[in-house]
């Protein structure tokens, strides 16, 4: 999950996603990723929304870079979160 608005963080968020703001010296959702890959989890769908979704693809691009053999993407309408059925 890569949504939300960030309003907590205004101004920061205004030009992009909360997860797409540096920590150190890569973006925040580096961490999660490199993270996954390391367990040994290569497929990932990063769900998002918002109107800064597209700039995951910019960056992220198909995830080869961070060790990602198959990244989708899909965009949320609506904000709400996890819901657990």
């Amino acid at each position: 999950m890569a949504g939300g608005l960030g309003t907590r963080l205004y101004p920061l968020t205004y030009a992009t996603n909360k997860h797409l703001l540096p920590v150190y010296d890569r973006p925040m959702i580096f961490y999660p990723i490199e993270t996954l890959v390391r367990a040994g989890i290569k497929e990932i769908l990063l769900v998002t929304g918002g109107p800064y979704a597209g700039h995951f693809v910019r960056v992220l691009k198909n995830g080869k870079e961070l060790g990602v053999k198959h990244l989708e993407y899909a965009y949320q309408e609506n904000e709400g979160g996890l819901r657990m059925r």
